[in-house]
């Protein structure tokens, strides 16, 4: 994903188009895209605001969401489940296929750590 223009580059956007200027003059004169500085424009004229909009997925609409309770029941039953040991289940049961270190990271969101033990072994907690 891109970055978002500060907020201070953005506000001399808004200024200058607002004073009069285009809002190809004011992106050639702040050296950003065109396309930069009308989707500014549009974005104060219908919101009112110059904030960048959130990027990315809204949280909790993965598609590992819908078998949390599933995901979580495996996990505390057996706490030294493993990653691909976990995805077959999954996949026996749901008829979903995801890959080990997904699991991993969706676990991890959820508040799971994995701690190993003093003979190497490790343990879901």
């Amino acid at each position: 994903m891109g970055k978002s223009h500060s907020a201070d580059l953005r506000q001399r956007v808004v200024t200058m188009v607002s004073a009069g200027q285009s809002c190809r003059a004011a992106a050639r004169h702040f050296a950003i895209s065109d396309s930069s500085a009308i989707k500014l424009m549009q974005r104060h004229e219908r919101t009112g605001t110059i904030a960048p909009a959130r990027q990315g997925r809204p949280p909790g609409s993965g598609k590992l969401s819908p078998y949390r309770d599933f995901l979580v029941a495996q996990v505390e039953a057996k706490p030294d489940i493993t990653m691909p040991e976990l995805a077959r289940r999954l996949e026996k049961e749901h008829a979903i296929i995801i890959p080990p270190s997904s699991l991993s990271r969706f676990l991890i969101l959820q508040g799971f750590t994995y701690k190993k033990t003093a003979d190497g072994s490790g343990t879901r907690t």
